[in-house]
């Protein structure tokens, strides 16, 4: 048997090292493993690459994806699946395993739908995959803005400034209330809900009264404030190529009003794709193996259309179809454990 390889969407730490893990788990079960380059669009235009044991031994500690990735979608091409299927018939691939996010599970379940047999792993920084309770990147992603947090305290608190930092996450806040919880955020914005911004003068106004002469606010890239005459304060909407909408910009915009409201310095930084790069931690090198060992089983087993997940300490399987164009928000629970280290008791609520 063979099998086709990619990795989908925008890249993350952790790919290599499921990677890796399909092709050793696959070898041991006499399973060619075909890697397809750039995502969806090496499936489309024919881009293969052979993967092996010892091209994949020692990339369990790399960022990125060995494969190279692409936002193209080939269902937005002219006769993109039937040139894909074309490519996948034409290698003589028994199975096509795809490592992604949102993007790569709407994909999927189309070519699901046309016959392919698929399995899918989720990867994506923003763990907004519908059905599982953590996906590849997303711990790396909340470490990196989490050791970028605790550097602001420092500096913040010397100068006596507000910080404000913006995260990555889309349309979820999953990042942002990880990071801020972890990082002793002082108010943490997401997409979830809105966030008034006379709650944040009142948290810098509170800590200068507890003689606290600094504040770190963590905002998620789509997040949405209120300003005192109801107006939402959100970045304009912009679109890729590929018709992705485009995100970021939200936190220089608090910025400037938030400068407007209060006597202390205000300053913006802005993670950006420092969150997507460098060695994944241990628990996405865990993850991301177990993923891809437990894939191959699912493709030995004949079991397609599925979606590993994760739930608890437990590897599960969830039908494409249920988790495609799902988003995982954040937990409400979650949520309110974050409030409890805001400032005030208006910012305090439920």
């Amino acid at each position: 048997m063979k099998i086709g390889l990619l990795t989908g969407g925008g890249d993350c730490p952790g790919l290599n090292a499921a990677i890796r893990a399909v092709v050793q788990k696959a070898s041991q079960e006499n399973i060619k493993v075909l890697g397809i380059l750039e995502g969806w669009k090496g499936l489309l235009e024919g881009k293969f690459k052979i993967l092996n044991r010892d091209n994949t031994a020692s990339i369990l500690n790399l960022g990125g994806t060995i494969l190279g990735g692409s936002r193209m979608n080939p269902l937005q091409i002219s006769r993109g699946i039937e040139k894909s299927l074309k490519n996948f018939r034409k290698q003589k691939l028994g199975a096509l395993l795809a490592i992604g996010g949102e993007g790569t599970l709407k994909v999927a379940e189309a070519f699901s739908k046309k016959g392919m047999p698929m399995v899918c792993i989720p990867k994506t920084i923003d763990n907004d995959t519908w059905g599982t309770d953590f996906t590849i990147g997303f711990d790396t992603a909340v470490q990196t803005a989490t050791d970028a947090i605790d550097r602001l305290q420092t500096t913040a608190q010397s100068h006596h400034r507000v910080m404000i930092v913006e995260v990555m996450g889309r349309h979820v806040g999953w990042i942002a209330t990880y990071a801020g919880i972890a990082g002793g955020a002082h108010a943490i914005l997401t997409p979830e809900e809105k966030f008034k911004i006379r709650e944040l003068c009142k948290i810098i106004h509170l800590r200068k009264k507890d003689e606290k002469y600094f504040s770190i606010f963590v905002v998620s890239e789509d997040a949405k404030i209120e300003l005192e005459n109801k107006k939402i304060l959100k970045t304009p909407m912009h679109h890729d190529e590929y018709g992705d909408v485009k995100l970021g910009g939200i936190a220089e915009l608090l910025g400037k009003e938030l400068q407007k409201r209060i006597p202390c310095e205000v300053r913006v930084t802005v993670l950006g794709h420092v969150q997507r790069g460098g060695t994944p931690t241990a628990f996405d090198r865990v993850l991301a193996t177990r993923l891809g060992v437990f894939a191959v089983n699912l493709i030995k087993e004949k079991k397609f259309g599925q979606l590993v997940i994760l739930k608890g300490n437990e590897l599960q399987t969830l039908p494409i179809s249920i988790a495609a164009g799902k988003l995982k928000t954040v937990d409400p629970e979650i949520r309110k454990v974050s409030r409890i280290f805001f400032s005030g008791t208006e910012c305090r609520r439920p």
